[in-house]
């Protein structure tokens, strides 16, 4: 059985890719915006229906552990089948369990699992999405584009960032709990009418590759996985990312203790270092939307490895509040810089039928480690401080941007791709 949706060659910056993709992209953040308010809602709901730090703590591991635990099966299934079908389906169901929750809410018979239960799907279901969507975003637009809108997809994270707890909060006390989660539901239909319209390429391995398709889906798996342990830079960059979150993550975890403790802030103090974060994060995607990066993606990447080893260093060593915001500015520079080339070399480089694999593998084993060094972190802080982690990351991150400069492998990950280790 052959797919339907045509093969397309990647395009070239001459032909006409804006309209197709943009299309698409406002859909999906239009989506991304009403989720990210929904989400506001809910977690507030909990904080006063509990007053449990326990129950917070199980609702941010709901929106994590399928991210980590079946974001590897996502993408296998991605590769497997039509992707502009999965995007659909995704953001349907996840729709859907919205809409049952709205339900429940209005029919007072919501529970604590309920809530819980739908915070997991919809976050399964945004594994699914964001891995078709990635994996699609390669065949959509010219290579020499990527950069810059990976920089515009960071630049709309921090704009989202900003204004969702804002648009969360305006709505909390003027509407009922049950309307702002219909929210998500209506946000879901510009995200999926583009869809039923606009074709999305499909890697040739799809069309038509019968045999491929026969495959099962833990051949499919072994696949990828085989592919990234033999893509040597790409391990590096793994490990690196490994190590970062471990340290970094936990620390946006301990940033109230820091305003509390080193700063003597109050709750004004860490909202406006958080907006700093989120107005680095955008500035980091102008810069990158208008610069493009190195003309070797990876020297962007050590660069912002730079920049958050610099930021970190300035938050845990300064006594100042106004170092602190800068700190954090930085800190949304730096991850920009960082993820959005990374992203970017990955798109250009990885075969586009191995994609959603190689994207949901290396994803899920650097966010594995967040959970890890949340519970490392809280113990660590109580002995040594938490000025001491923050200190540690910078100087991790440091040592990882310069020595990175002289590995043959990670230098030359754009031109070193496993297919090109395999065939040497």
């Amino acid at each position: 059985m052959t797919n339907s949706t045509s093969v397309r060659a990647i395009p070239n910056s001459t032909d006409r890719w804006q309209p197709r993709f943009f299309t698409i992209w406002s859909g999906q953040s239009l989506s991304l915006l009403g989720t990210s308010v929904v989400q506001f809602a809910l977690i507030w709901w909990l904080t006063i229906t509990t007053n449990s730090g326990s129950i917070l703590a199980v609702a941010s591991l709901m929106g994590l552990l399928p991210q980590v635990v079946l974001g590897p099966l996502a993408g296998t299934l991605v590769d497997r089948f039509n992707r502009r079908h999965v995007m659909i389906v995704a953001d349907g169901l996840a729709a859907a369990a919205s809409l049952v929750l709205a339900v429940l809410f209005l029919s007072g018979q919501v529970q604590i699992w309920h809530v819980l239960a739908i915070l997991f799907i919809r976050s399964l279901m945004g594994a699914f999405h964001q891995a078709a969507m990635q994996a699609s975003t390669s065949l959509m637009v010219p290579t020499e584009q990527l950069t810059r809108v990976a920089g515009l997809n960071s630049t709309l994270l921090g704009v989202i960032n900003i204004i969702s707890p804002i648009i969360g909060a305006l709505l909390i006390p003027r509407l009922a709990i049950d309307t702002i989660v219909m929210l998500d539901v209506v946000s879901a239909l510009p995200a999926i009418l583009p869809l039923l319209f606009i074709s999305v390429p499909q890697p040739p391995a799809q069309a038509g590759d019968k045999s491929s398709q026969q495959n099962s889906i833990w051949r499919d798996f072994t696949e990828g996985l085989r592919y990234v342990r033999g893509w040597s830079g790409l391990m590096l960059i793994i490990g690196m990312a490994l190590v970062i979150n471990l340290l970094i993550a936990p620390a946006m975890a301990l940033l109230p203790l820091l305003i509390k403790q080193q700063f003597s802030g109050g709750p004004d103090h860490l909202a406006a270092v958080q907006t700093l974060f989120g107005i680095g994060l955008i500035g980091g995607g102008i810069l990158l939307g208008v610069w493009g990066g190195f003309k070797r993606r990876i020297l962007t990447v050590q660069l912002g490895l730079g920049m958050l080893g610099i930021a970190s260093l300035l938050m845990g060593m300064s006594g100042s509040i106004g170092l602190a915001m800068a700190g954090m500015f930085l800190v949304g520079i730096g991850a920009t810089l960082v993820n959005g080339s990374l992203q970017a070399i990955m798109q250009a480089v990885v075969e586009p039928a191995l994609q959603g694999r190689v994207f949901s593998l290396t994803g899920s084993a650097a966010a594995a480690m967040t959970p890890v060094g949340l519970l490392i972190a809280g113990p660590a802080a109580d002995t040594f401080g938490v000025q001491g982690w923050y200190l540690m990351g910078g100087v991790i991150c440091i040592v990882f941007s310069v020595v990175g400069l002289i590995v043959p492998a990670l230098m030359n990950i754009e031109n070193n791709s496993a297919v090109n280790q395999a065939s040497s």
